[in-house]
């Protein structure tokens, strides 16, 4: 209905006004950086197994976050490094990044190519973990089947939750989509479907193959299970498994990176372009037509931390503020059905506001299952967003009058 870049930022500008719309762009801000953060941590703890499948062993000052507040420890269960600071660097997350944000400054095109590619590769690794895993499932490991009740499965849930921000990467880019009220809609709703078939396979096979807590804090739970079971009797032919696996991973990563980069580069464009953000981040470069200032920012913004920082700490801040997205554009459903009833709709969300509603109500639910101090740290970053509104922002907006 609004094919305009810039995702739910522009869906609240549309809706709620200029002021909640700041708050969800700079919301986006974290949601993006973060998550891209987590995925590539999760793509250097990849590349750590793809080496060690090969036979090389580097040291892990630079293939781990200097920061790990659960410590790193080999299979054995023996400590590599012990919670907390250690020197290092994580490399291979710093230089994933950045050269995919060069990918991003030369242009959509070959991105979305790339992309498709990618996402088959990823699909076809997927289902072969879960058909060769099915045969390793030890029913024992099911019981309890939900060993930390309720609440457990709460957190679960508002931890994985930021992996579903590509559904929404869909959306930013709707600018560039030949036909986005029809495209944009069949694309977020079919691919939704068939990720959530493949997450439920892939949780069942995982946690019946090896014990849960064995994958708790992994930055690569699968390849790790699969390292575990392959070294059992019977389990040696599951070690080709864990390349292609581990192939897929990697390749299925990249592709998660790029999407994310993306969209939040065409955040940053958005909000520049309603002049609530310096005019830099607008501009396009001369030859790839691309936001390639935005794009540099971003990558940037990503890369450093994802050397310093683990996993954990970088998903529950991007769940909070991806949650917090979806409840703002959950709400401007309502409001625009309401304040606009008239408008031509290419796409109308079924059972009136039953839907929104019921979507507004699980997202708080999922963040209540969030730490405190995660709550703590994302409302020191709405402060923050809004006092650069009050100061800045909202005196270059165009409806400003002194």
């Amino acid at each position: 209905m609004i094919p305009i870049a810039g995702s739910a930022y522009t869906y609240t500008y549309a809706t709620l006004g200029e002021l909640i719309a700041w708050i969800i762009g700079w919301d986006l801000i974290l949601e993006y950086a973060f998550s891209n953060m987590s995925v590539s941590v999760g793509f250097a703890a990849h590349i750590v197994d793809l080496l060690d499948w090969l036979g090389i062993h580097l040291s892990p000052k630079w293939l781990s976050p200097a920061y790990l507040p659960l410590g790193l420890q080999d299979l054995a269960g023996k400590d590599i490094f012990l919670p907390g600071w250690h020197p290092g660097f994580d490399f291979p997350a710093f230089a994933v990044v950045l050269l995919l944000t060069v990918v991003l400054v030369r242009g959509i095109r070959e991105s979305a190519r790339t992309n498709n590619i990618m996402v088959l590769v990823k699909i076809a690794a997927i289902l072969l973990f879960i058909s060769f895993g099915l045969s390793f499932i030890h029913t024992s490991n099911y019981h309890p089947f939900s060993p930390n009740g309720f609440t457990g499965v709460l957190a679960g849930g508002s931890i994985i939750f930021f992996t579903y921000i590509g559904f929404d990467s869909v959306s930013t880019a709707s600018e560039e989509c030949k036909n986005p009220k029809r495209d944009v809609p069949i694309g977020i709703i079919a691919t939704l479907i068939v990720c959530t078939i493949l997450y439920i396979g892939v949780a069942v096979v995982l946690t019946g193959m090896v014990p849960w807590q064995s994958v708790a804090g992994d930055a690569a739970p699968v390849v790790n299970a699969l390292k575990r079971v392959s070294l059992t009797p019977g389990g040696h032919r599951l070690n080709l498994v864990r390349l292609f696996v581990l192939i897929g991973a990697l390749v299925g990563m990249i592709s998660s990176i790029l999407v994310f980069q993306l969209g939040q580069a065409r955040v940053w464009f958005a909000m520049s372009r309603d002049r609530l953000l310096p005019d830099a981040f607008s501009k396009l470069h001369p030859r790839f037509r691309t936001p390639a200032f935005a794009t540099w920012f971003a990558g940037i913004l990503v890369a450093i931390p994802a050397g310093v920082f683990d996993v954990g700490s970088f998903a529950e801040m991007s769940n909070i503020g991806t949650l917090f997205a979806f409840v703002l554009v959950s709400i401007g459903v309502i409001v625009l059905r309401y304040k606009d009833p008239t408008r031509h709709r290419g796409f109308r969300v079924p059972f009136g506001p039953v839907i929104p509603i019921l979507s507004t109500v699980f997202c708080i639910l999922l963040m209540a299952g969030l730490p405190a101090v995660t709550w703590i740290r994302f409302f020191v970053w709405l402060i923050i967003g809004l006092f650069v509104y009050y100061f800045y922002s909202r005196k270059r907006s165009e409806f400003y009058k002194g």
